[in-house]
């Protein structure tokens, strides 16, 4: 066992280092406006396992790659998705797949949409999707910036109507970014603050919220309907067929709601996720020219003048580095909460039933144990094997492993593919790589704006 200060939080005893209430209290408002800053400095300063002053519940920040593996793999079953994050997540969601407690029932539904067959037509639709991107594009003047955040958000959008849905969500990508955008805002504010008003009361981000959720629910409903209306066999393994066509072994189907809280999951997470990694990828190779050159060098030599199909993704290893390389500098979801149900031992320290563990694959990622230069952009890492898959969490790990893993890296390999293929990326003159947001997903200060070069 660590070797602890006697020290006590209202009753709750201390377990692990950590700092004292009164040096806690002043350094409130910064962690509210940046608590990955805050987060990253307890790491620092404690250790790869630190406990908070708060008593109700205990609460530990947990960075040692090996505890983190024991909740969310080894012991998965005995910590849960109960706090504050997930409950704040769920007033968009509700209960889908990315807040449920036991998403197992839904997962076996879903897992056929995600199946390894089902990408070849996603890198179809992809490659279309980029066509359109990179068509616009073109279409602008020489040299021109381009808000590069809000374009991945809505290519990524479009992919996910189509290759998950069957519906082209075009027209209705600036409305539903947007609502995301909002909802999450809301979602945000309400897990940074202990106490909030209940939904039902109208404040300013309440209303903010159920406007968010109309859009979203309104999406939702259309894209039922839609599917009701259409003439064909029920068969398909596209999400939506899968969630409107599924049955228990009773014979029920699923709920209204259920069907709802499934699509919702599926179009912000579908979207943010990758949207954000996109982004961030953009932006380090836009301040790397020489990654850039080696990564157009490599699509150059594996595409030449095809289009790119699901084959070609395995060919593009330096592509997938860059990806991975980026989600461990900036990994999208760069929270994780868990509820503890049982006592247990972690990092040398005694963990309480009902116990909050804050994990942070942003802080796993940079571990110096695990990483060489861990602050460096340095996809060659990924490439020459030289990475600890155990400190590597970007779509999380065990029984809730983010069913959309492999979507998401086909998704992302054949994007980031499509436009350094026919663009070149800089930052405008005068414009620094950006500071991080970190909400829901990690976003750039003020977004991201690059300088696009069409190739000759």
């Amino acid at each position: 066992m660590l070797d602890i200060p006697k020290r006590s939080y209202l009753g709750t005893p201390a377990t692990a280092p950590g700092p004292s209430g009164p040096r806690m209290l002043p350094a409130f408002a910064g962690i509210r406006r940046n608590p990955l800053n805050y987060l990253h400095h307890i790491w620092r300063t404690y250790g790869d396992i630190a406990q908070f002053p708060i008593p109700r519940p205990p609460s530990y920040l947990l960075t040692d790659p090996q505890a983190v593996r024991r909740v969310l793999v080894d012991r998965a079953r005995d910590y849960t998705k109960d706090t504050l994050q997930y409950r704040a997540l769920a007033l968009v969601t509700g209960q889908g797949l990315l807040v449920s407690q036991d998403p197992r029932e839904h997962r076996r539904i879903l897992q056929p949409a995600f199946h390894p067959d089902r990408l070849a037509p996603l890198v179809r639709q992809v490659d279309q999707s980029g066509e359109h991107l990179v068509a616009h594009w073109q279409r602008l003047p020489s040299h021109s910036v381009v808000d590069v955040e809000h374009a991945m958000a809505t290519i990524a959008l479009e992919t996910v109507g189509q290759a998950l849905f069957g519906q082209n969500l075009t027209a209705d990508a600036e409305r539903l970014v947007a609502a995301t955008l909002d909802g999450l805002e809301v979602v945000i504010a309400r897990a940074r603050v202990p106490i909030t008003p209940p939904s039902w009361m109208p404040t300013p981000r309440n209303r903010k919220l159920a406007r968010a959720n109309a859009e979203l629910d309104s999406a939702a409903g259309q894209l039922v309907r839609s599917r009701r209306l259409r003439v064909g066999s029920p068969e398909s393994s596209d999400a939506l067929d899968l969630l409107m066509h599924a049955r228990s072994d009773s014979g029920e189907g699923l709920t209204t709601a259920e069907i709802r809280d499934e699509i919702v999951t599926m179009i912000v997470a579908g979207h943010e996720t990758v949207a954000s990694a996109l982004t961030w990828c953009l932006a380090l190779l836009a301040s790397n020219a020489d990654m850039q050159q080696r990564v157009r060098e490599e699509v150059d030599g594996v595409l030449s003048d095809q289009q790119l199909s699901m084959a070609q993704l395995g060919q593009l290893p330096l592509v997938r580095a860059v990806i991975d390389e980026t989600m461990r500098l900036y990994p999208p979801a760069w929270l994780i909460t868990r509820k503890a149900t049982i006592d247990d031992e972690l990092a040398q320290a005694r963990i309480p039933a009902g116990a909050l563990m804050i994990m942070s694959p942003y802080l796993v990622h940079r571990h110096p144990e695990y990483w060489s230069q861990p602050e460096t952009f340095d996809p060659d890492r990924f490439l020459l094997g030289q990475v600890d898959r155990i400190a590597f969490i970007p779509f999380g790990a065990g029984p809730r492993l983010c069913i959309g893993r492999d979507f998401a890296y086909a998704e992302a390999v054949a994007l980031l593919a499509t436009l350094i293929r026919q663009f070149e990326f800089t930052f405008p003159t005068g414009m620094q790589f950006p500071a991080f947001d970190p909400g829901v997903t990690m976003r750039p200060v003020g977004g991201l704006k690059l300088r696009i070069v069409q190739r000759s």
